[in-house]
């Protein structure tokens, strides 16, 4: 299948009986969400929407985001699914930048967010829903619209990177980029069409997008759709809809196993993908809770992801080995090869075509430099073994540099999840006028623990280079939607910093 609208239509027709999209309130077959995305489609070309308009998509995680989904992939738009969370300029920008001629949006939103967006609504139309009942609604007024059979090198979505560091960059990806990661994951978790997904983080993102929807699509499989994730109802959710699978970011696996204490393996999970997960966590997932770790290195410029662990191919505290249609390597500041288990850049590069973005919209400068001498630079540190298998070292501009040292803070978080006590933690450095950059741990704790104990608890665990010198106890960490730490936001926290050396 070539595009989007093509492989829904195939997946109606073979497994248009089977249950789609399930939650609390609704069932949906394939049949259904085909059916109802046509009509809706429909609706969006009577708003004039054609093959290559952007239309910005602003929806809580809920079937009506699916079916609007489908409804520009049968347009030949570009879906551009914006970030829920986002206020004033954060969303003026992701509407105005992308060029959406539509903005879709569930009404609630609408309504909270109306003076934000306002400024930046002209010559753009606006068509709010309240939620399944109105959409499906006008989406069975009408005639359902035709699919669209595309190139599959056609744009198919825009994302919005998180902007961790500064304002983020739209990156394109095609038609061929999605169903290729889908086509992947669902390879690797050996998926049937009687599998059951659970999804709960924001489907405005690339990890829900590709890893589990895609794969669903793939084999005809169902999505279990939560509001959010939640710990408490975890299994509870899991055992009552069936679920078999489930896609995690890093803070999920690391919750679950801290939060929940004893053994479960009253349920049906077997299988979880995703990335960031701390060893200590993906060892108590497995052992603990009965559930496999598929833990990979992905982001959204790069196919979803590039590397996972296998049945076949596994090794705990790596991201895996290389898709077949990816390339990767490690490279120097001179974009250099470097040696098996040298540490530098994780840069890949796709062996089929159109795998990875197609660009950053309209900043050919960001396109072109991380894109340099023709593999796809992700900022990310990494290293490879003599046996293929790539570690995940950090952002390289979060890299600490300490006396001389290169600090990954992900390496010293990690040993912190595992004290007594602590909830989360983030690592940054402090400018220092000695060692260049000193480093500050950020903790929330579940109990009061003193910062001395914090440092003699890491103390045997990590290079005497790496000791935290400052200590800050908070009640939140700031993160991202989707979980990222927000770094530049930890270095700026008010409140008390405990220093050591004191």
């Amino acid at each position: 299948m070539t595009t989007l609208s093509a492989c829904l239509a195939r997946t109606a027709s073979r497994s248009g009986h089977r249950a789609a999209v399930i939650t609390d309130t609704l069932t949906l077959t394939w049949q259904d969400v085909h059916a109802l995305s046509r009509g809706y489609a429909q609706v969006l070309a009577a708003h004039g929407v054609g093959a290559g308009d952007h239309v910005a998509l602003i929806c809580s995680n809920r079937p009506a985001f699916l079916i609007a989904w489908f409804a520009i992939a049968h347009r030949g738009a570009v879906m551009v699914s914006l970030n829920t969370g986002l206020v004033g300029d954060g969303l003026r920008h992701g509407i105005e930048h992308s060029d959406a001629k539509v903005v879709l949006i569930e009404r609630a939103i609408l309504a909270a967010r109306q003076d934000d967006i306002a400024p930046v609504l002209a010559g753009r139309q606006v068509l709010a829903f309240d939620g399944e009942d109105d959409l499906f609604a006008a989406a069975r007024a009408g005639e359902a619209a035709a699919g669209h059979d595309g190139h599959e090198g056609d744009a198919c979505a825009i994302i919005y990177t998180s902007g961790t560091t500064g304002r983020p960059k739209g990156v394109v990806n095609s038609h061929r980029a999605y169903l290729a990661c889908g086509e992947h994951t669902a390879r690797l978790l050996q998926l049937t069409p009687d599998d059951r997904i659970m999804v709960f983080l924001p489907l405005f993102h690339a990890n829900p997008q590709m890893y589990a929807v895609m794969s669903a699509l793939t084999v005809g499989c169902a999505i279990v759709l939560r509001p959010r994730f939640s710990v408490s109802s975890f299994f509870g959710d899991a055992r009552r809809f069936g679920c078999t699978c489930f896609t995690y970011v890093g803070t999920v696996l690391a919750m679950l196993a801290s939060r929940l204490t004893g053994v479960h393996h009253d349920h049906g999970l077997r299988r979880c993908i995703g990335g960031g997960a701390p060893v200590a966590a993906w060892q108590a997932i497995e052992s603990r809770f009965g559930v496999q770790v598929h833990e990979l290195y992905g982001m959204t410029e790069i196919g979803g992801w590039v590397t996972a662990n296998t049945d076949d191919a596994r090794r705990v505290g790596t991201c895996g080995l290389a898709r077949p249609d990816m390339e990767v390597r490690i490279v120097d500041a001179d974009d250099r090869p470097v040696p098996a288990g040298t540490r530098g850049e994780i840069a890949v590069r796709p062996r089929t075509p159109f795998v990875i973005l197609s660009g950053y919209y309209k900043d050919p400068q960001a396109t072109w430099t991380a894109a340099r001498n023709f593999w796809f630079h992700t900022g990310d540190a990494g290293s490879l073994d003599a046996d293929g298998y790539l570690t995940f070292h950090g952002r390289l501009r979060e890299i600490i540099r300490r006396g001389g040292e290169n600090v990954s803070p992900v390496e010293i978080e990690t040993a912190l999840l595992r004290c007594p006590g602590v909830e989360d933690a983030a690592v940054v450095g402090i400018a220092d006028p000695i060692f260049g950059e000193e480093i500050k741990a950020v903790l929330v704790v579940s109990s009061p623990i003193a910062a001395a104990g914090v440092r003699a608890f890491l103390a045997g665990k990590i290079p005497d280079f790496m000791l935290p010198r400052y200590v800050q106890f908070v009640t939140r960490i700031p993160k991202t939607e989707t979980e990222k730490v927000q770094r530049h936001l930890v270095r700026e926290m008010a409140g008390d910093v405990i220093d050591l050396q004191a």
